[in-house]
């Protein structure tokens, strides 16, 4: 499961409906797949590519792999979106090869006389469109708007950005509703084979890019980015995996960060391993909290319990039956086991969807799992006419160049132990889930990125104690791996992913502080 934030604004529209709906009918690289192709030092770039001018357009609506949906809402003041592209080197050890376009976003500062620069956004994913998700959170960004123009983009890979491919709408809604915790040597059996014919057909349909489109390449563009946006310095939000891909431009490029935010933050210590494991603690932990709401409630929480533990019996339980049975989803498409724990995880990415999923589970237990299905849907980038974006695709791609290890079926099985003990509801699904780059036709880069910035501006980094997908831990590894001077922790006492869209004052405080006025805030700083 992606830790995207980004995914929240566009899950939230799709599940709304759906719920809607339900209520009316009752890295990097080349050759070598690792860091040390090319130059990091900005100077070896062309020319040509650093100095090139943006031609900036009234955006158009998203496109399918971007998401979908209507074009974006203009600002206050009718500021509209404006969007270009920008052509960055495909393989950065052959700058003069071949080239991608990447799509950019931006929205002008409101105070131009006091403007600081560019403020570049990365939602996570991997896979998450920036030109998707800025619009969807602008709201929330609009004291930065002051002095900043807003801009995101869409990394290589992703959305409109040659946005990787692998399967056609019809294979994709077999892949994602296949058994992802077998039980058996045939189950087993199909989901090896699911996972070798989805990276067959990602090395059919997009093999020229996904060499090229890992974080360390990622980073590269921002760099190039800042050059073209006309900036001295790169002034970054950078959210979920968005911290991940900071802190590498932070270990390439320290003397060019500015001032720079990470939110719901990566460990960068752990391998692909540990921060499954880390995700089933987190998770699981989000679950225990939603449930001990739910209790709180009383008699107003509608599913069986009257203890937390109770409650999460209820829902491995019915996670059980629907291993053995699915039940009836959205039209002629059923809810299987897979999608239902999808659904559960999507909806504990904030506290806005506890509503959403005490509904889904409730109806779920009697028979309906439409509600279930439409949340797995928003987490897997499914719109209601059936038409995916490219967020999982590009998340594999990148995630599989990024990271080296490749598991096999035993050495997966052998850790399902101690993922189980991690997680009664959500261990199986992210053990099993190591196996996502087990016939990857890309060799991977590192074991886990280095993101130590000697020399770079403070960045701070904020937590959240309730955080599934990126658990609290993570801000601390960042901040002491970021360097002693440069990394800055803050902490929000809170419920789901991220803590600056949560609407904290103290936390947006804090961080409109850093970014507006230069006022790095006092480290161990916590906001309840």
């Amino acid at each position: 499961m992606p830790t995207s934030s980004a995914r929240r604004a566009a899950a939230l529209a799709a599940v709304t409906a759906a719920a809607l709906l339900a209520v009316s009918a009752c890295s990097d690289s080349g050759s070598d797949g690792g860091r040390g192709s090319g130059s990091s030092d900005p100077t070896a770039r062309p020319k040509n590519l650093a100095t090139q001018k943006l031609d900036w357009k009234t955006c158009a609506a998203p496109s399918v792999e971007q998401g979908g949906g209507p074009s974006p809402s203009p600002l206050p003041g009718k500021v509209s979106w404006q969007c270009s592209f920008m052509t960055v080197p495909l393989d950065y050890a052959k700058p003069d090869g071949d080239t991608v376009k990447l799509a950019l976003i931006r929205a002008k500062a409101a105070d131009t006389s006091h403007r600081i620069g560019s403020l570049v956004f990365n939602f996570g994913g991997p896979g998450g469109s920036g030109v998707t998700g800025l619009p969807s959170f602008a709201k929330d960004y609009e004291k930065l708007r002051a002095r900043y123009d807003l801009v995101s983009f869409d990394p290589r890979g992703v959305g409109d950005s040659d946005g990787v491919r692998c399967e056609s709408d019809k294979q994709l809604d077999a892949y994602y509703a296949q058994d992802a915790t077998p039980d058996d040597a045939a189950e087993e059996k199909s989901l090896t084979e699911g996972l070798a014919s989805f990276a067959a057909g990602c090395e059919r349909d997009s093999g020229r890019e996904l060499p090229y489109v890992g974080t360390t390449n990622a980073a590269r563009d921002m760099e190039l980015m800042r050059q073209v946006l006309g900036d001295k310095k790169l002034y970054y939000f950078g959210i979920s995996y968005g911290t991940e891909l900071g802190g590498v431009y932070a270990h390439l490029y320290p003397k060019s960060v500015g001032r720079a935010v990470f939110d719901g933050v990566v460990d960068p210590t752990q391998d692909s391993e540990q921060s499954s494991l880390g995700q089933a603690k987190g998770f699981q932990l989000a679950l225990d909290n939603f449930a001990k709401d739910c209790v709180s409630r009383g008699d107003a929480c509608t599913l069986p319990g009257s203890t937390p533990k109770q409650i999460e019996g209820f829902i491995s339980s019915l996670l059980a039956r629907l291993d053995k049975q699915p039940i009836a989803g959205i039209g002629n498409r059923k809810l299987t086991q897979t999608q239902a724990t999808n659904g559960v995880a999507q909806a504990l990415y904030s506290k806005e969807y506890w509503p959403l999923l005490e509904q889904g589970l409730d109806e779920a237990d009697g028979g309906n799992g439409g509600l279930l299905l439409a949340l797995s849907d928003a987490m897997n980038g499914r719109d209601q006419q059936g038409r995916y974006s490219n967020i999982q695709a590009a998340n594999a791609a990148i995630n599989c160049v990024d990271s080296k290890e490749r598991y096999t079926l035993a050495q997966t099985k052998a850790k399902l132990p101690e993922f189980r003990k991690a997680s009664p509801v959500f261990g199986d699904f992210l053990g099993w889930g190591v196996m996502s780059c087990s016939e990857w036709p890309v060799p991977g880069t590192w074991k886990h990125p280095d993101v130590s910035a000697p020399g770079s501006a403070p960045i701070v980094v904020v937590g959240n104690t309730g955080d599934p997908a990126t658990p609290y831990a993570g801000a601390k590894a960042m901040a002491d791996a970021l360097g002693e001077g440069v990394g800055v922790e803050i902490t929000y006492e809170g419920q789901g992913h991220g803590a600056y869209d949560s609407g904290d004052a103290c936390i947006q405080k804090a961080v409109n502080g850093y970014l507006l006025n230069g006022t790095v805030p006092k480290a161990g700083t916590v906001c309840k």
